[in-house]
């Protein structure tokens, strides 16, 4: 349960928001993938992944743009790689390849 009332009036912001954006770019999904970076970065330990980027800090910036609260450059970032957008599987891992193959097949909205 969300009791902190400017959590709740995020929520209806960030609605509110997502219907913007989805009006002038056809869907969320289409926006994020917009500010996917042009090199795939390798990482190799831990401490290569970085918390925040310059594309995460400026689709942050573009979400606030729209009325969305509660989105700052990490959380953001943290979006973007649940959704793939950036694929930060450490070399060596398992999933890095599997998701690679996946980012190839996938069809940008």
């Amino acid at each position: 349960i969300v009791r902190h009332r400017g959590k709740i009036e995020a929520a209806i912001a960030n609605a509110r928001g997502a219907q913007a954006v989805q009006a002038e770019h056809g869907s969320l999904a289409a926006l994020f993938w917009s500010y996917e970076p042009r090199r795939s970065r390798a990482p190799r330990v831990m401490s290569d992944l970085p918390g925040v980027t310059p594309e995460s800090t400026a689709l942050s910036r573009a979400l606030k743009g729209y009325g969305f609260r509660f989105v700052g450059p990490t959380t953001v970032y943290a979006a973007m790689q649940a959704m793939g957008v950036v694929n930060d599987h450490l070399v060596g891992c398992a999933a890095r390849g599997p998701c690679m193959q996946a980012r190839r097949a996938l069809v940008l909205p």
